[in-house]
């Protein structure tokens, strides 16, 4: 097993939303037996290593436009702001975890689309930078990846990371879909709609692995997205569940292979079933677990 972050107000409190937050608990029920760690939220000064004073000091006191909420997609409230800071803070208790035992998996997380500035896409913080930043800071990495296989195009992070020598950003998701503006990431693989496990593996395996045996990160965050699943109800890709878990195994090998540490964060998943993204998310944790085995 491989350590396991995970807060019980992870869950954002959206009530009626296609966003199921309550997939974090889910997850945690079905991976019950693994060892669980439980993190601090981020501090400000942690968030402010990406974000601006303004965009968190908006976040911290509900004074968001309604511009700004509307670009968001998710209503303001204390428990939101506050999920978002546990979100920040467990990526970064993951990437210290995965540093010293090979991986580590945060039931939570990975919001992509948040900017320095503004949050979009149901994206308040940037979580996955935020904890690159803050172990850059600390002395503990020099170089990160960030492998993105969310349907959605990560937006925010190629932002974030633009012209960054200390960062690589793969992002692999569906062309014609959100969001409309995407910047360029260090290697975007946009795939046409439709395109189910065998072409997508083709895709994305040989550039994963090439992104790290040519960058030779210090440490890989995997953005796991659930929603490439044909049953999303906000992606237009064709993989099954078998499918994602062998793109996860995919990424894992690349990395692992090298004695290269993964920090994983989940991103979306819309399945029309609940059940669905819980297994899929819950089938990444397992596909680590099993690689990082075969490599000790």
């Amino acid at each position: 097993m491989i350590p396991l972050v995970y807060h019980p107000e992870y869950d954002l409190n959206l009530g009626a939303h296609v966003f199921p937050a309550q997939k974090y608990r889910l997850i945690r029920e079905r991976l019950a037996d693994w060892p669980v760690h439980t993190p601090d939220p981020a501090t400000d000064a942690q968030v402010q290593l990406v974000h601006t004073p303004e965009w968190t000091a908006a976040l911290r006191n509900g004074t968001l436009t309604p511009r700004q909420i509307q670009t968001l997609e998710i209503p303001w409230s204390p428990q939101m702001a506050r999920g978002f800071w546990l979100a920040a803070g467990g990526s970064l208790l993951a990437g210290r975890l995965a540093l010293s035992h090979g991986a580590a998996y945060n039931i939570g997380g990975g919001f992509h689309h948040a900017f320095r500035n503004h949050g979009e896409g149901f994206c308040a913080v940037h979580d996955v930078a935020i904890a690159i930043r803050a172990l850059q800071a600390e002395g503990l990495i020099e170089r990160a990846l960030i492998v993105d296989t969310d349907v959605h195009h990560g937006n925010g992070t190629a932002a974030i990371f633009a012209d960054d020598p200390t960062a690589f950003t793969l992002s692999i998701h569906q062309q014609n879909n959100y969001p409309a503006v995407k910047p360029p990431s260090d290697l975007d693989l946009p795939v046409a709609d439709g395109v189910g496990d065998d072409e997508y593996l083709a895709i994305l395996q040989p550039a994963v692995e090439q992104a790290v045996a040519t960058f030779q990160p210090d440490i890989v965050f995997y953005v796991a997205g659930a929603d490439p699943y044909y049953d999303d109800q906000l992606g237009g890709l064709d993989l099954s569940i078998a499918g994602l878990t062998a793109r996860d195994t995919a990424v894992f090998i690349a990395a692992m292979s090298r004695r290269i540490p993964v920090a994983i964060a989940l991103a979306g998943g819309y399945a029309r079933r609940v059940e669905d993204t819980v297994t899929i998310h819950t089938n990444t944790a397992l596909a680590a677990y099993n690689t990082l085995s075969s490599y000790k």
